[in-house]
């Protein structure tokens, strides 16, 4: 093989071109906007002409306030809900658990739980009298740059070009809009801020601010926060007028907007005075010089370029031509790649909160789901492709999401099962929430802590970083002491499984006819267990601690269910009974985690079980919201079939602008390709985004498989740089026809590594 060129740190010109998204006209809803963000602030302008509409975000802004909403007489209940189980009455153990062993209070339903909100809108009106009477704008141009994070707008109207850049800056922390005009004095705009409840507006001196408290579900006292505008001109003037500021005649305006809270930093005011300060005293050039490198050494690691085909449609229609003849667009995928790693890099930043999910961009003081954090599957899908795509310093606040959660999941283990160790159920705030959910159908399920540990245990298995994995070891370790000490003995079977629990958000019918959600050890369960106790005994050796501990862990894995059970009709079993589903189509595969998060399951280790995974899809069907989708395709890829994965992947780039709540079928894309549920959940993104990744690089079965799920479509030709493979190992290669033709693997440290390429296993050395 001949080795590949070293991969500069920005990308190639030729690729630069085609990673943007744009339109031929303003944006007509919010799902057409385009999202900006620094991991910490986040905008999305609609590109009006004569009023625009700019919807704010701060990743931090958060109603509600820390509670403790658990029942401390719940683990009371206990040997009456498994007395119950054990007999098979499962819906009268849900009863039971519906009547004392939920969270007391109305839980995420109430105002204290809290949502992600909105931060407010910034509103420019450039109309002088009403919109219909102004003249209509020729040459118009919108588009977003995946490569430097920067929007940009230009129109003609009255014979003057406007051009509009808009930029959240990874250099100041602040949002810039920047308007200039081909004609001199062509300016002339009123600037409002405003929110829909909880925020007054006023102009102080030359500031023009937005300020108020959330509530906090107890005396309505809640998060405090801050926006300061602050507008340039070059020319012209520009003055107070009502709760506005009024440009008049100016060339160049440059609009500064400086925002933050007082979650986790009480000197919020300096910190947003400061953050202006520093940021108007800067050109503009050297702003955007500086914001565009920050960006670009994480967005430039990676290059991905898959045979010749692109469009040079606008976004939306090229997603609907995508959609009907996707052969004609091998640039469609590259584009959606590029654009999931963007919204990674865009929605978090090591020291704040993790994506939620809607990343960091919402409009509206209510976001769908609370625009929270649900551990049965969202949130870790909104961090899987960040390791194998090179970003693996942004599942760090995930890290220390999940560290501040312990001592409340200790509180919740001791509460509901008399436990040591910790628990996390369903869903999470930023005010740490473990309890169970408010019903027992959903909210009992008990994953969500051993899962997120899934996710910490990634930045190690692609790190190699031990000081990394000594400080989450506490955590893995308390996770697995809960589960350890929870574990019953099914004495019909013989193996020891959780209970209560429930196969996340599913249903099945019980011989009586009746339906239950309540069983004991769901096949997720026993997954999750089986990977977790295998982390934490690795992680005992590899920091030489906890033998005896380590040695508990490997007993009862001798003792827990295997991966998964086949059924008579050749699926694998989702409860360790075989009931029948009452929805055959539900959007959850949570049974399947052994594939993917997971390596329990493999084509080659297991062959019978992931035939059984096969059939299970092949029944569950290929729709579904388009976080399932997503899902549907990384279970795809894993098994090594790339053309089902890559027909998923299509399903899922389907046009829509529907933003009701969808539990069923009809998934897609909106024209801004943020994905729908509907409504927008950026897990689809980042899913189908891992996905891509998982049907070129693999590496979780002792090896480094190149294209492992590269289907048909794709097979011509191609090359990706900058790919990250387990064991902190870079991975550059190049296809033709379907084969690797070169490739290399870099490290920090060159060492021996076992790789499969065309098909043969071999040992090679990294550069």
């Amino acid at each position: 093989m001949k080795p590949l060129i070293l991969f500069c740190a920005l990308l190639p010109l030729r690729a630069l071109c085609q990673l943007r998204l744009w339109y031929d006209r303003p944006a007509t809803r919010w799902e057409e906007t385009l999202p900006l963000g620094n991991g910490r602030l986040g905008m999305t302008p609609d590109g009006g002409v004569t009023h625009e509409s700019i919807v704010l975000n701060d990743i931090t802004l958060w109603s509600g306030s820390p509670q403790d909403a658990n029942n401390y007489e719940a683990y009371k209940q206990l040997p009456r809900i498994r007395a119950l189980l054990l007999q098979g009455k499962n819906d009268e153990a849900q009863a039971l658990i519906d009547q004392s062993f939920i969270c007391t209070g109305p839980g995420s339903g109430g105002t204290r739980y809290g949502c992600f909100q909105m931060l407010g809108r910034l509103d420019l009106d450039f109309g002088d009298g009403a919109p219909s009477l102004a003249p209509a704008p020729d040459a118009y141009h919108r588009e977003l740059s995946l490569d430097s994070a920067l929007a940009r707008e230009t129109y003609r109207v009255g014979g003057v070009t406007y051009t509009r850049e808009y930029l959240t800056s990874f250099d100041h922390d602040v949002d810039i809009v920047r308007i200039r005009a081909s004609k001199p004095g062509a300016i002339n705009c009123k600037i409002g801020i405003s929110r829909p409840e909880r925020g007054s507006s006023n102009v102080t001196g030359d500031l023009l601010q937005l300020s108020g408290r959330l509530d906090n579900g107890t005396d309505g006292n809640g998060m405090q926060y801050l926006a300061s505008v602050k507008a340039q001109c070059t020319d012209g003037t520009c003055r107070p007028e009502g709760n506005t500021l009024a440009v008049r005649g100016a060339t160049e305006l440059t609009i500064y907007v400086s925002a933050g809270t007082d979650f986790r930093d009480p000197g919020f005011r300096s910190t947003v005075a400061r953050n202006l300060a520093t940021a108007i005293h800067t050109p503009f050039a050297a702003e955007l010089r500086q914001h565009v490198a920050r960006y670009r050494a994480l967005f430039g690691r990676l290059d991905l370029k898959i045979g010749d085909g692109g469009s040079a449609l606008p976004t939306d229609e090229r997603i609907s031509a995508f959609h009907d003849h996707p052969e004609a667009d091998n640039g469609m995928p590259v584009l959606f790649f590029q654009f999931g790693r963007y919204l990674s890099i865009c929605s978090t930043r090591v020291g704040y909160l993790p994506p939620n999910l809607q990343g960091l961009w919402a409009n509206d003081v209510h976001t769908p789901w609370n625009g929270d954090y649900h551990l049965d599957i969202n949130v870790e899908m909104n961090h899987w492709p960040v390791e194998v795509t090179n970003l693996s310093e942004l599942n760090l606040p995930l890290a220390d999401l999940v560290k501040g959660m312990v001592p409340e999941g200790e509180k919740t283990a001791k509460a509901y099962y008399n436990a040591p160790g910790w628990v996390a159920h369903v869903i999470t705030n930023v005010w740490g929430w473990t309890e169970p959910g408010e019903s027992a159908s959903w909210g009992v399920c008990k994953v969500g802590s051993g899962w997120l540990c899934s996710n910490l245990w990634d930045h190690y298995a692609f790190t190699n970083d031990r000081a990394y994995l000594a400080d989450i070891y506490p955590v893995l370790k308390g996770a697995a002491r809960f589960y350890n000490s929870m574990l019953i003995e099914d004495s019909a079977k013989g193996w020891w499984v959780t209970a209560p629990s429930s196969s996340p958000e599913n249903t099945f019918y019980l011989p009586n006819g009746k339906t239950a959600s309540i069983c004991m050890g769901p096949t997720i369960d026993n997954q999750v267990i089986r990977e977790l106790f295998d982390h934490v005994i690795t992680a005992s050796k590899v920091l030489g601690r906890d033998a005896a501990f380590r040695d508990t862990l490997a007993t009862m894995l001798t003792k827990i269910p295997p991966p998964g059970v086949v059924a008579p009709d050749g699926r694998l079993m989702e409860w360790l009974e075989n009931y029948k589903e009452t929805d055959v189509h539900h959007r959850h595969i949570s049974h399947l985690y052994g594939v993917y998060p997971a390596t329990l399951i493999t084509p080659d280790a297991t062959p019978a079980l992931a035939e059984a995974c096969k059939k299970t899809l092949d029944a569950r069907g290929d729709d579904g919201p388009s976080w399932s989708i997503a899902y549907k395709l990384l279970f795809w890829a894993r098994l090594h079939e790339g053309d089902r994965a890559y027909r998923l992947f299509t399903t899922l780039i389907r046009p829509t602008t529907r933003t009701d709540i969808n539990y069923g079928a009809g998934g897609g894309v909106y024209p801004n390709l943020l994905s729908a549920g509907p409504p927008f959940q950026i897990d689809g993104n980042f899913g189908a985004t891992a996905g891509l990744a998982e049907m070129l690089l693999q590496s979780h079965e002792g090896y480094i498989d190149l294209l492992p799920a590269l289907p048909s479509a794709w097979a011509s030709s191609g090359h990706v740089r900058g790919l990250k493979a387990r064991g902190n190992v870079t991975v550059d290669m190049t296809w033709k026809d379907g084969k690797v033709t070169d490739y290399r693997l870099r490290s920090a440290t060159p060492h021996q590594v076992k790789i499969k390429v065309n098909g043969v296993i071999k040992y090679v050395r990294t550069s």
